[in-house]
């Protein structure tokens, strides 16, 4: 649960419902565990496919078979299947959260802003050299940031841009951008879809304890709940990237630009 802190562009803004002082809820929720197995598993099949189709593989990671070839098939239809998990899990987690907020607040009702997903691969239409073509757009560590006049958009935000998600941690703003149609042209639509780790979480729970994340919070005013502390001390705001400088630089990059900027009032880590 945040509070919309500062404006920078009043027009979309306006255009997405979002005002100073106002509260929202950001939900972030995958597909747990199955988007992982889906990987892992597609990965010792497509190697073999990359092994029949010659392709030169420097990564493991990297392995590849053509899109039309049935592991290909079998791995864009799983991960898929992948997408629409998360989408149920945010579906039911967001009525919950409605429940909760309307019995608190009877006359209250959360609106949807927008519901996208990252880490994904999508086929979307993109200009390239100057011709339109279908393609497989892979996000990983980003997020789709649709610019101006795209069909895909809802007619709300079509002419403002797609609302783009970036989000800080328990303790730290995030932000709400919207894409541009500069990043069409040189991203595909993208821009990066949180801070990103400066450590791994095994060093996060060694160098922070929970408990001590939750006090220090506290004095700040911001509630942190969790199932367990080792959890909290694994998403210690000090072992991400300071998102306030990867926002600025997507903002400078033209690949989406700033909308508002948010502060945390309540953190609940599942």
């Amino acid at each position: 649960m945040q509070a919309i802190d500062e404006v920078y562009d009043d027009k979309t803004a306006l255009a997405m419902g979002l005002r100073r002082n106002d509260v929202v809820v950001s939900l972030h929720c995958g597909s747990r565990g199955l988007g992982h197995q889906i990987g892992t598993d597609a990965l010792k099949k497509l190697a073999g496919a990359a092994r029949r189709f010659q392709l030169p593989i420097r990564d493991r990671e990297l392995s590849s078979a053509p899109i039309t070839s049935p592991e290909g098939k079998d791995y864009f239809g799983a991960m898929s299947a992948g997408i629409n998990c998360a989408l149920a899990n945010r579906q039911i987690i967001t009525h919950l959260i409605r429940e909760i907020f309307e019995e608190i607040y009877p006359e209250g009702r959360l609106k949807m802003l927008y519901d996208v997903s990252h880490n994904t691969c999508k086929v979307e239409t993109h200009v390239i050299n100057g011709k339109k073509k279908r393609v497989y757009v892979h996000r990983k560590g980003a997020t789709r940031a649709f610019g101006p006049g795209r069909p895909d958009l809802p007619l709300e935000y079509r002419h403002v841009g797609q609302p783009v998600l970036i989000g800080g941690t328990m303790g730290t703003f995030s932000y709400i951008l919207a894409g541009t149609e500069e990043g069409m042209g040189v991203a595909f639509g993208s821009a990066c879809h949180g801070a990103g780790r400066a450590m791994s979480r095994t060093q996060a729970k060694k160098q922070w304890h929970g408990r001590d994340i939750v006090r220090s919070l506290e004095t700040q005013g911001i509630i942190v709940r969790g199932h367990s502390y080792s959890g909290i001390a694994e998403e210690a705001p000090g072992s991400y990237k300071d998102v306030s400088e990867v926002v600025e630089a997507s903002h400078q990059a033209g690949l989406a630009r700033k909308v508002v900027r948010v502060r945390p009032l309540a953190c609940v880590k599942g």
